[in-house]
């Protein structure tokens, strides 16, 4: 079967969808020791045999792409001989075929639909498009599994991300000239983020604080985002408006409102200011009153309909962990 076409590039708002996130995680790669049943095997049907959740076509374009080692030694041949107790290392990179549109069905919970655009509410633990350790089972997957045309666009339509453990509202564009709209407007500003968080320690000074905070990968750890010094460092300029909703001896709810669409911004942005985001550990935070994800989510949702002109204003309702984090705090708080 044939790859469908994703059609041509297109720039995607740089606050919004920040591209160079997925290229600059580490590597996964895999280390698989040959057995007696692979003795004398080609390399590729070798490979095949123990890695099955992918082809074999995509395992030969990584042999060509010097994406394997065979006793720490390059392996380009598929048609090298191996023995038993050879070991193989792989570094699962993207290919063109592992970035191929696969629908796959899945339940998808949509708050606004049109012609042009929908608006869904991302559950926690969904990954928004694949990546090395996600290849399967994204949302991109899920769109392309209830829209057809969704194989048409880039990226079948997404416009913008959350990260994986972070829930909320999205929206996705259903066919080209909205989604080139969209762009426009997230680039322009002119669509309005705003996010509930739970975060560590109890609220101090004022109860409005914007952070402008230029923000590039932490030179010690290339997973996490950092504040960064411009004259020294890459980066990006990031700015986030918070808000306190209420306060307790160990924690705080605030309301964030993006400027900027930077990876991790809140998060990165909310540890800079002293106050981790709840069971967030990759930026100091900890499991607390049941979170095990960090405690952000995507409540609001605004924009002018690119197309129609419509004013869409969407609220999406806290997800069960964070309501019970609430009532463990004794923080009384409805979305208004």
């Amino acid at each position: 079967m044939s790859t469908p076409n994703p059609g041509p590039a297109i720039a995607l708002a740089d606050d919004f969808f920040d591209l160079d996130t997925d290229t600059n995680r580490p590597p996964e790669l895999r280390t698989l020791s040959m057995g007696v049943a692979q003795h004398g095997e080609r390399l590729d049907r070798a490979l095949a045999e123990l890695v099955t959740e992918f082809s074999r076509s995509y395992l030969q374009q990584l042999l060509e792409q010097g994406a394997v080692r065979l006793n720490g030694k390059p392996a380009s041949k598929a048609a090298q001989r191996i023995k038993a107790g050879d070991v193989v290392v792989i570094e699962m990179r993207a290919t063109l075929q592992s970035q191929a549109f696969r629908p796959e069905a899945m339940a998808l919970d949509v708050v606004h639909e049109d012609a042009h655009l929908l608006v869904l509410h991302k559950p926690a633990g969904l990954v928004v498009h694949p990546a090395p350790g996600n290849w399967s089972g994204t949302l991109l997957n899920g769109l392309l599994a209830r829209d057809p045309k969704a194989a048409l666009l880039p990226r079948a339509g997404i416009v913008h991300r959350l990260d994986k453990d972070t829930s909320g509202l999205m929206v996705v564009a259903r066919d080209r000239s909205t989604m080139d709209a969209l762009v426009r407007m997230i680039a322009e500003r002119q669509v309005s983020r705003q996010y509930l968080a739970l975060a560590h320690r109890p609220w101090q000074g004022p109860n409005n604080k914007t952070v402008e905070a230029p923000m590039g990968r932490d030179p010690r750890n290339r997973l996490r985002m950092a504040v960064v010094d411009l004259a020294t460092q890459s980066g990006k300029s990031a700015k986030t408006d918070v808000r306190l909703l209420r306060n307790g001896d160990t924690g705080c709810l605030v309301q964030c409102t993006l400027h900027t669409g930077r990876t991790h911004q809140i998060r990165v942005h909310m540890a800079s200011l002293g106050h981790p985001l709840v069971a967030d550990t990759l930026y100091g935070g900890a499991p607390a009153v049941g979170m095990q994800r960090q405690a952000l989510h995507a409540f609001r949702l605004a924009l002018v309909h690119p197309l129609t002109g419509e004013s869409l204003d969407l609220r999406a309702p806290l997800p069960a962990d964070m309501v019970q984090a609430l009532e463990l705090w004794d923080f009384d708080y409805q979305l208004s």
